[in-house]
């Protein structure tokens, strides 16, 4: 957390996930800034993150996420102590977990450690301000055992591996559901059409039949669509429905009038007629098609990240430490403020330091846009994620982690992509209240149809499924945090970074530039 600039509370950013429109977004920021002592709340959607800043004298983190639980979602906050999972070798028997445990839980700073000798792996929770990863693997390579990170210790990585099973979980489910659409389509239009279907479904000669491969046809598409009922109606019973619900509601209601047509047809009740009143194509395809839209949604989402990605590549995975005259390769997570590490010609300075030894030209393009290098002797600073281009350099590390150049960028650009713009707020101020008047206007329609317009029951249920699946305040909520994530995105792989979201909708106004800077301009 970070003093907030303007005011003498903190600042958290975390991640939220349960998320499916703008009205749920628009609810938790509706919902947090009436507590007491919150000053500032702001949701993203598309990276499903959430900004807070809050008095922690008149409220606390549990109290927030307390109450972003009973809207059905999930805040996750930040942990106030590091922790590590490893994979380790070489233990063979409870005595060699054990020993483990205990000079490892010996370490100043460790809170807990726990080993487990048949998956060979250990945690540990540690306070990062006592003792650091280096001293626990070192401490483990000390009484003769291999050690090697299990987990990505960058919140960002998480976020987009996360991000990416997700999609490839959407993926799994779309294939069949799509599949089965076609089929069920074709089953239940075909014959209008002219399409030859075989004797035992066709509605004309076996009712039944043509009911019961549509009612077969559509489960496992609404089953593969699940998601919109588990989300949608817990949502709708606690008062704030989504777009899930209005899906949910919508097939749910085709879906049920079909299914009971379907037991009348069995039951012999008119069955040629009740075989044209089947509305399980609607549900099933429905279903499909919204869920394409989700899985488009959730690429464009997946996407907005590459430029972070882009630029958290340019640091190096392993560092040369420089010691007792000795070069040895260790993981960047291990390397803290002081070691002395080798930069050989060709590889990126894994952090930011100074130079205490050696003659080299090092490409800084991606700080200042030049393409020639800086020549770089003892005494110079070099930032991490730059490129050594000519000659060896011995480097004393002066910042790691969070707190290099290279990282504070990525932050920054984190940060703009999760900032609102003007016109943000506007889109979320609308999708709060569109999901509930669509849903009331669906109702009012179908019921004008069926009192006032003379209607039919079947007539007044499309109207009402027609009216609650076409209406989705996803693109109007999306759009513009998308287009914020984008853009921010790629001007940072410009070299250009962008303070905020407001900024650059501001930006968009500007007809005429002036630049102030010695030297020239680099096209």
């Amino acid at each position: 957390m970070k003093d907030s600039p303007h005011s003498n509370g903190k600042r958290v950013s975390m991640p939220v996930s349960g998320m499916h429109c703008a009205a749920c977004a628009a609810r938790i920021e509706k919902t947090l800034s009436s507590l007491p002592g919150v000053e500032r709340v702001s949701v993203n959607l598309a990276d499903e993150s959430m900004q807070l800043a809050f008095d922690p004298a008149a409220v606390d983190l549990d109290t927030v996420v307390r109450r972003v639980a009973d809207l059905g979602f999930t805040a996750t906050p930040p942990q106030a102590e590091a922790s590590l999972e490893l994979a380790i070798t070489g233990m063979h028997c409870a005595a060699c977990s054990a020993r483990i445990e205990r000079a490892v839980g010996a370490l100043p700073g460790v809170l807990g450690a726990t080993v487990n000798l048949a998956a060979e792996t250990g945690k540990f929770s540690f306070d990062p301000q006592r003792t650091s990863v280096r001293d626990i693997r070192r401490t483990i390579r000390d009484l003769g055992f291999g050690s090697e990170s299990l987990q990505a210790t960058d919140f960002f990585k998480t976020r987009r591996e996360e991000a990416e099973k997700n999609l490839s979980r959407l993926r799994r489910e779309l294939y069949p559901a799509l599949i089965l659409a076609g089929l069920l389509l074709y089953v239940s239009m075909g014959h209008m059409l002219g399409l030859p279907l075989l004797a035992m479904i066709d509605p004309h000669h076996s009712p039944a039949g043509f009911a019961l491969a549509q009612f077969v046809l559509v489960l496992p598409i609404m089953w593969a669509g699940r998601r919109f009922y588990l989300i949608g109606i817990p949502s709708l019973l606690r008062g704030g429905p989504n777009m899930d619900s209005l899906v949910a509601v919508g097939t749910g209601a085709a879906f049920l009038h079909s299914l009971w047509n379907f037991i009348e047809i069995l039951l012999g009740v008119d069955p040629a007629a009740k075989a044209m009143d089947l509305y399980f194509e609607s549900a099933g395809v429905l279903i499909a098609m919204i869920s394409l839209g989700k899985y488009l949604e959730a690429g464009a989402k997946y996407k907005t990240s590459d430029a972070i990605a882009a630029l958290m590549r340019l640091t190096p995975d392993m560092a040369t430490l420089v010691r007792d005259g000795e070069h040895v390769p260790i993981p960047l997570d291990e390397v803290v403020a002081g070691d002395v590490l080798l930069v050989r010609p060709g590889e990126r300075v894994p952090t930011d330091g100074e130079v205490v030894e050696g003659l080299s030209g090092v490409d800084e393009s991606m700080l200042t846009g030049e393409p020639l290098p800086v020549t770089k002797r003892p005494g110079d600073t070099v930032t991490g994620g730059t490129l050594n281009t000519t000659g060896a350099l011995v480097v004393r590390t002066l910042r790691v982690g969070a707190d290099t150049t290279l990282a504070r960028i990525v932050d920054l650009v984190r940060e703009a992509q999760g900032s609102k713009a003007p016109i943000a707020d506007l889109a979320d101020k609308v999708s709060f209240y569109f999901v509930p008047t669509v849903m009331a206007c669906a109702v009012a329609a179908a019921l004008a149809w069926y009192f006032l317009g003379g209607a039919t029951y079947t007539f007044s249920l499309r109207i009402f499924t027609a009216m609650l699946v076409i209406a989705c305040p996803c693109a109007m909520g999306l759009a513009t945090p998308t287009s914020i994530m984008v853009g921010t995105g790629r001007g940072a792989r410009l070299g250009i970074l962008v303070k905020s979201g407001s900024a650059l909708q501001e930006a968009g106004k500007l007809t005429a530039m002036v630049f102030d800077k010695t030297g020239t301009l680099t096209r």
